[in-house]
């Protein structure tokens, strides 16, 4: 599910937006300030819809700290004031769209929607994961935390991408074990795959954020930052807590 930011310190307007993103699938979080959307700002954003006139300071300075920790979220600037000095700085601060008030809320979600569409199909061709908050490029074998690199062993992206593409769905060490070394001949045993998980834990799940669930007396289970979604491969009906034959890779 797509997350978005919206700082907006109308109320009504702030909420009617939220309203209208929810309804349209999206997950939405609400700031009034930008000392309010700064403490939201971990969490992690496809695309953030921000004031520019806000009761504490600038939407732009918001902004600026927004690319810093997360350089992919895509920014459009909502303003009463449409002057050519304002746009441009909005340009400089790292926004992409600037949105004059009053505007249509029916508009402004299908142009969100065509944004993140286009953005989901800029590189259809790479195996990628993506939450807003945790970015993994399989096939570049590059990652980004909060906008930070991450680095992974070889053996911790196997691992990474054999969760993703199975979400939600419960792995057996066993299943584990064959899918990710038996057919390059590397004898793994069950405490080497414990640590790999252990090392994977310790380098995401930080800020709240969980990504792997111990079933006990089973296996784990990619749960995907809680509130994540993938690009790999769906959740499918009726597997959600089931173990399964897994895809092949």
């Amino acid at each position: 599910m797509k997350k978005i930011l919206i700082v907006e310190d109308d109320t009504i307007l702030n909420k009617t937006l939220s309203y209208n993103l929810v309804s349209e699938g999206y997950e939405t979080a609400s700031a009034y300030s930008c000392a309010m959307a700064e403490t939201l700002l971990q969490e992690g954003f496809h695309l953030a819809l921000l004031d520019v006139n806000l009761p504490d300071g600038s939407g732009f300075d918001l902004c600026t700290k927004i690319k810093e920790r997360s350089p992919e979220t895509y920014i459009i600037f909502l303003t009463a004031n449409d002057r050519e000095s304002d746009m441009l700085r909005g340009y400089e601060a790292g926004g992409a769209d600037y949105i004059t008030k009053p505007f249509s809320v029916a508009v402004l979600c299908r142009k969100i929607a065509a944004v993140l569409d286009a953005l989901e199909q800029r590189n259809p061709h790479h195996d990628l994961y993506e939450d807003g908050f945790l970015r993994i490029d399989f096939s570049e074998q590059s990652a980004t935390l909060g906008g930070s690199p991450i680095d992974f062993t070889p053996k911790e992206y196997r691992t990474l991408h054999l969760f993703v593409k199975n979400n939600r769905l419960i792995l057996t060490k066993t299943q584990m074990l064959n899918r990710l070394w038996d057919v390059e001949g590397d004898f793994v045993d069950e405490h080497t795959l414990t640590t790999i998980i252990s090392r994977i834990r310790k380098k995401i799940e930080v800020d709240g954020h969980k990504y792997i669930k111990t079933a006990y007396g089973m296996g784990y289970q990619w749960i995907g930052g809680n509130t994540a979604a993938h690009s790999l491969n769906k959740e499918r009906p009726g597997q959600r807590n089931a173990t399964s034959q897994l895809p092949d890779t």
